[in-house]
C-alpha cells in the first residue's frame, strides 16, 4: 500500500515517471498489470490493453484508437471514397496522403467517371417516386422488372402478364375445375 501511495503523491506533484520505474501489481503479486500510459490518466489495470498501432499499453476506458488519439495510421484498415461527381465507390486502402490523392484524381480524370451514373435508380411504377437500393427492390417474376416494396406485386404495378394469373375470378375458376378433375377421379 505504501508503494501505491508514493506514486499517488508522486503524480499529483507534477512529476512524470517511465512505466519501468512505476511498476504494477501489488504486494502479493508486483508483475501483475500495468500501467495505463495516458499521460493524464496512469491507472493501474491487471488487464491491460496493448495498441496495435503505437504499441502502448493503455486501460479499459483509453484501449480505443480514438480514446487514446494514437497517431500511427493502420494499414489494414479498409478505406473507400464515394466520388462527388459519380457516387462510384474507390478503395483506397493501405495508401495515405498523396498516394490516396492520386488514385482519386486518376479515377476523376478517367472515362469511368461519368456524372450521368449519379443518377440513383427509382421505381418505374406510376407516380412512385422511391429510389431502388440493393435492400428495397424486388424482381417482378413476370415481366422482369426492378419494382419497390410497395409496388412488388403484379396488381400494384399493372403488370400485363402477371394480372391475369392473379385474378382473383381466375383463380376461383382454376379451384373449381381441379376441384372437379378431383371428383371425376
Amino acid at each position: 500500500m505504501s508503494r501505491f501511495l508514493d506514486v499517488v503523491e508522486f503524480y499529483s506533484n507534477g512529476n512524470k515517471k517511465k512505466k519501468e520505474d512505476i511498476g504494477g501489481g501489488t504486494e502479493a503479486f508486483p508483475d501483475l498489470g500495468a500501467h495505463c500510459e495516458l499521460p493524464d490518466c496512469h491507472q493501474l489495470d491487471f488487464l491491460p490493453f496493448d495498441c496495435d498501432r503505437c504499441h502502448k499499453t493503455f486501460c479499459l476506458d483509453h484501449r480505443t484508437y480514438k480514446s487514446h488519439e494514437c497517431t500511427r495510421p493502420n494499414e489494414r484498415d479498409r478505406k473507400v471514397f464515394v466520388c462527388k461527381i459519380c457516387s462510384t465507390s474507390i478503395e483506397t486502402t493501405g495508401y495515405f496522403g498523396a498516394k490516396e490523392n492520386a488514385i482519386i484524381e486518376k479515377h476523376e480524370n478517367s472515362k469511368d467517371c461519368d456524372p450521368s451514373k449519379k443518377k440513383k435508380p427509382r421505381c418505374p411504377a406510376h407516380r412512385c417516386k422511391s429510389t431502388l437500393t440493393f435492400s428495397n427492390n424486388v424482381v417482378c417474376r413476370f415481366c422482369n422488372v426492378k419494382f419497390c416494396l410497395n409496388h412488388r406485386f403484379p396488381v400494384d404495378h399493372a403488370c400485363k402478364r402477371g394480372t391475369s394469373s392473379s385474378n382473383p375470378k381466375n383463380l376461383v375458376q382454376r379451384i373449381v375445375q381441379g376441384s372437379r378433375a378431383v371428383e371425376a377421379y
